[in-house]
């Protein structure tokens, strides 16, 4: 019987679909559709420079456009504020509690927020006399590379700069302006990566203390066989939303950067 129900429902679908088929010109004939556009990409041989120039532009801007989410990690404060995130996360033990689109999303909010001043320079100093005319791309690029580089210098340290200068082979600059980016940037990188584990330490301290004190009380009671982490997380997370933790974090971080 139950075989006889499923092949007429099997049926019926069917004879539903082919109305819908049949009906479907019906309706198209009363209403015309929408027209979906014919879009062709192709490749054709350049008659002059400026079409070489123009496809090398388009090139570089798609090239650009795929490696944003590495210029924005290599520099901005990106990369402490996310390591410090999940640091914080790791030391609360709560798995994946905040999610990772939440420390992302915070992440980058707070990237926007801390770079604000240098991103309104380039701004005002490079894109807007760009668009305006009155500045052509190569001078806008040095122009927006300023602010990004003063943000730079101030978060890297002397021996991380010099650790570069040394393996390029580079003459010893005399000014700020004679490190060229290429050395500027992974030194600014691993600067901001000794600075977040430096915070995440300090951040482990008192959840390890929390852990230390569950776990000898478990032992002396001799429960050896209760995970300890299963009952220190509750009074981990007591513990930072008794000292607002979010704000002694958030703060840390945003004065970390001066």
């Amino acid at each position: 019987m139950s075989d006889w129900i499923k092949s007429k429902q099997h049926n019926m679908l069917i004879l539903a679909m082919l109305i819908a088929l049949i009906a479907i010109p019906n309706v198209a004939g009363a209403a015309p559709l929408i027209p979906i556009p014919n879009i062709n990409v192709g490749i054709e041989q350049a008659n002059s420079p400026q079409d070489v120039a123009l496809s090398l532009q388009v090139l570089l801007m798609l090239t650009v456009l795929s490696l944003a989410p590495s210029i924005l990690i290599m520099m901005t404060s990106f990369t402490r504020i996310i390591v410090v995130l999940s640091f914080l996360r790791s030391a609360l033990g709560t798995q994946n509690m905040p999610p990772n689109q939440v420390l992302v999303g915070l992440a980058l909010f707070l990237t926007f927020y801390t770079m604000s001043p240098y991103i309104d320079q380039v701004n005002k100093n490079a894109f807007q006399p760009m668009m305006a005319g009155t500045m052509d791309q190569q001078t806008a690029l040095t122009e927006a590379m300023k602010p990004m580089r003063e943000f730079m210098f101030k978060q890297t340290r002397e021996n991380d700069i010099a650790l570069f200068v040394n393996l390029s082979e580079m003459p010893r600059p005399n000014t700020p302006e004679d490190v060229p980016s290429s050395v500027l940037i992974p030194a600014f990188i691993i600067s901001e990566l000794k600075t977040a584990f430096q915070i995440g330490f300090l951040i482990y301290i008192p959840f390890i203390v929390i852990d230390m004190v569950v776990a000898s009380t478990l032992m002396a009671m001799g429960m050896m066989m209760v995970p300890p982490v299963m009952i220190s997380l509750p009074f981990k997370v007591l513990l930072f939303i008794l000292v607002d933790g979010w704000h002694l974090i958030i703060r840390s971080l945003v004065s970390s950067f001066g």
